[in-house]
């Protein structure tokens, strides 16, 4: 945030400072917009995948969420990182709150149609799962993991992913 200013993100973008005040009265209101983009556009991809693998076995399920979240928060790592830091510094709360919702509602509804799976508290299972995965990304990016680190990571989640479902399933 620090070495973000107008000026630079008018130039790069190619329009007039006044154009961009039209839409954004300062930068934080910009990079709030930067952030609400980001999280619907997540949301779509793990709303998507969560459609798509309605009615599999939960593990798939769980393993196909987690590599669309990774995907999605990794395809372009300097603007997660810059996400990450930026929600510091504004009142992104009303934006998390309703991309949780949101993909809440998708994943729940998920786990719940898994083809092999009982599950005892939909809620409770969505809640860990989703708060594992989400904080093991974040916490790669925030530590700067290199690529080796990530697919170690990524492939750990995973097993504990299976074998907490395994284990709660019973």
């Amino acid at each position: 945030m620090a070495g973000l200013t107008t000026t630079g993100v008018t130039e790069r973008a190619g329009v007039s400072v006044g154009t961009m005040y039209q839409y954004f009265p300062n930068k934080q209101a910009l990079v709030y917009a930067l952030n609400e983009r980001f999280l619907t556009t997540l949301a779509e991809r793990v709303e998507a995948t969560c459609a798509q693998m309605q009615g599999r076995p939960i593990a798939d399920s769980a393993e196909a969420l987690i590599d669309t979240y990774w995907a999605a928060k990794t395809e372009r790592p300097e603007l997660t990182q810059a996400l990450y830091r930026s929600v510091a510094e504004l009142e992104t709360d009303a934006l998390l709150h309703a991309f949780a919702a949101r993909v809440d509602k998708a994943t729940t509804e998920m786990f719940c149609r898994a083809s092999d799976f009982e599950v005892p508290d939909a809620a409770e299972v969505n809640l860990l799962l989703t708060t594992v995965i989400y904080g093991s990304v974040r916490n790669a990016f925030e530590r700067g993991l290199g690529p080796e680190e990530i697919s170690g990571l990524k492939s750990g989640l995973k097993a504990m992913c299976r074998a907490y479902l395994v284990a709660v399933g019973k």
